[in-house]
């Protein structure tokens, strides 16, 4: 399958493509349709990516592209970064950068270009780095022009096609060629570009060229679904693949699944005193949740999470001896050793990939690829199934948090791999319930004591302050995070409740100078004091795409306020109950004697709704702030 004549192809291509425009590219800004202009604070003038398969475990690629910046908004998009590693190296990086007319201002040099470490936080072992350079330019508009050779030794996975990179960057020119073998079968899934590719055969290889011209800028609306959605982009990927030796296929879920368990197969081996200590804590147990609760809390206080990503590292994990011994690992060994640990108690469990954070929702389920950027843990049994989230010192055996729950991911057996989802954490899990007992003196100032129980999602960032941060610390954040223009916090403490369905408790204290406002012989009450509604949506009279919404939660507040004495009320609001699509939304207000009492209920839904139903959503957040904004007039007695 090797194929030699790489270099001669790709230079006669590329020579080609700064043809386009004569023997020297036309960069001038005034070469831009004015229609690419339009809400636009780039234009990508010429993209071109020019990726080869020359052997079962190697490839070339080849990236050029030019991208004229029109203002200080876009200057992110003219920065040069690239990473390399022990499986990929950068072989070249040229530079160029032109004036508005097009004219060349200078080259990158070598010496230009930084070279730095791409570990992160937490990283122990890494060979992952990046070249990076910016020309810095700051005379509008400019055009930077960069091209970067790189060398993969590993062909598990093939660069994704998206011509337009961001919001607010027009495409004038792009386009993808894949080069590979004749016989080589790779797969490809289009979203948003109708055209079939330009498919090419000479003699031994056989290319394929997708190509996009003259688009306009994308705006990203609130509550967006994913760009791959929104724009056009082609995913692309390998049947057969080789990464240090080992071979694999991706035709399939189940076969890209046998090779991820051939790359931990045999790594499940403990330390005897480890597999001593797994008895003693299971074998005298006889209710297998509290064996697994057992299993994962020794491992949490045994270990901690260090990120190691070398070679194949990257996607194999380290056995468990070596966990044991050292007491670190990365996500998909502390999940082996997990597996390792309730292999030894007998309770069989799968490790499982997923894509983890925000971006996870929104996986392409029917396209066999390594989408994945973590490891978790799933334990399947009779009645349910416990998932554990292997990474984390803290987090109770049973909840994933909001990092990883409610998206598809590959559960790996002997077998092979089958796509799944993990729980979604529903309106009644994700639970904020809050109790406030207050007292507005004459001048108007407040104090109260707040107390909140926040469940499941609701808690997630709570929990990571909580167990991570000082008492110190947490007092700044609490002192700077409240919707109050002064205050002070005297006390407060948490307790957290571990279990599958997790709770922290948080107990507020404090004073707010000047809450109401006195007005002669009035006294102006905000009844809502720490949970308004914040978000107000711009007006989107033409608005594109779907809304999307992952997240689903329920919020109760309850207040009880004590007023100075000889006030009555003038003026309350009346009693709201609003049910959309979007959530449903009740809240009433009373004045009884010296009391001001209080009652708050938000139900926000997930769901996916069609773009037409914009301004109903809109309306909707309209009156969530109207209302949790509103005020209590009281007027002393005459």
């Amino acid at each position: 399958m090797k194929i030699n004549h790489f270099l001669i192809v790709a230079g006669l291509l590329l020579t080609t493509a700064v043809a386009r425009a004569g023997d020297k590219p036309d960069y001038a800004v005034s070469n831009i349709p004015a229609e690419l202009l339009k809400n636009a604070n780039a234009v990508v003038r010429w993209d071109e990516t020019r990726f080869e398969l020359t052997d079962i475990d190697r490839a070339r690629e080849i990236h050029r592209y030019a991208i004229t910046i029109l203002n200080e908004r876009g200057d992110d998009q003219a920065e040069f970064a690239e990473s390399y590693d022990k499986l990929h190296s950068i072989e070249s990086v040229e530079g160029t950068l032109y004036d508005a007319s097009g004219k060349k201002v200078r080259s990158l040099k070598k010496s230009d270009l930084s070279d730095y470490s791409g570990s992160g936080g937490g990283n122990l072992i890494v060979d992952d780095r990046i070249k990076a350079h910016n020309f810095y330019c700051k005379i509008y508009p400019y055009t930077v022009e960069y091209q970067v050779e790189i060398k993969y030794y590993y062909t598990m996975f093939f660069p994704r096609w998206v011509p337009l990179k961001d919001e607010h960057v027009a495409v004038q020119d792009s386009r993808i060629v894949v080069i590979c073998p004749a016989e080589y079968k790779f797969r490809y899934k289009v979203f948003n570009y109708t055209r079939e590719p330009v498919v090419q055969t000479e003699k031994s290889t056989t290319s394929y060229t997708w190509t996009l011209n003259n688009t306009p800028a994308v705006e990203e609306e609130y509550a967006s679904p994913s760009w791959a959605e929104m724009t056009p982009t082609v995913f692309l990927g390998p049947d057969q693949f080789a990464v240090e030796g080992y071979k694999g296929n991706m035709q399939s879920w189940q076969d890209f699944g046998k090779f991820v368990y051939a790359l931990k197969q045999g790594k499940d081996v403990l330390p005897d005193a480890v597999r001593q200590k797994v008895h003693e804590l299971a074998d005298s147990v006889q209710d297998v949740h509290e064996k697994i609760r057992r299993l994962y809390e020794f491992m949490q206080a045994n270990t901690h999470y260090i990120s190691i990503q070398l070679g194949i590292g990257g996607w194999q994990p380290f056995d468990a001896k070596y966990v044991a011994e050292k007491k670190y690992g990365d996500c998909k060994a502390l999940s082996n050793y997990m597996y390792s640990l309730l292999k030894e108690a007998g309770i069989p469990s799968c490790y499982t990939l997923v894509s983890a954070g925000a971006g996870g929702h929104h996986m392409v389920a029917d396209f066999p690829s390594s989408q994945f950027n973590h490891a978790i843990l799933c334990v399947p049994l009779k009645a349910d199934t416990v998932w554990l989230e292997c990474t984390s010192q803290t987090l109770p055996a049973g909840y994933l948090s909001g990092f990883t729950s409610d998206r598809y991911v590959l559960v790996v057996n002997e077998d092979g791999g089958k796509l799944v989802r993990t729980p979604k954490y529903k309106l009644s899990d994700n639970l904020e319930s809050r109790r406030t007992m207050a007292t507005i003196d004459a001048e108007g100032n407040l104090s109260a004591v707040i107390n909140t129980n926040y469940q499941a999602e609701q808690m997630d960032d709570l929990e990571e302050m909580v167990t991570s941060l000082s008492k110190e610390k947490l007092m700044k954040i609490l002192k700077s995070e409240l919707d109050l223009p002064t205050y002070d916090i005297r006390k407060f403490d948490y307790r957290e409740v571990k279990s599958a369905m997790p709770h922290i408790y948080e107990n507020l204290d404090l004073v707010a100078p000047n809450y109401a406002q006195v007005s002669g012989k009035r006294l102006f009450v905000a009844p809502n004091i720490i949970t308004r509604w914040t978000r107000r949506l711009a007006t989107e009279e033409n608005r594109k795409f779907d809304i999307v919404l992952d997240y689903e939660y329920h919020d109760v507040d309850t207040c009880e306020i004590s007023l100075p004495a000889g006030y009555q009320s003038e003026s309350v609001p009346a009693d709201v109950d609003i049910r959309t699509n979007f959530g449903h939304y009740q809240c009433t207000v009373k004045v009884q004697a010296d009391k001001l009492i209080y009652y708050r209920s938000l139900e926000k839904y997930s769901g996916r709704w069609p773009a037409k139903t914009y301004g109903d959503m809109m309306k909707f957040y309209d009156q969530l702030y109207k209302s949790d904004h509103a005020r209590v007039v009281l007027v002393k007695k005459e």
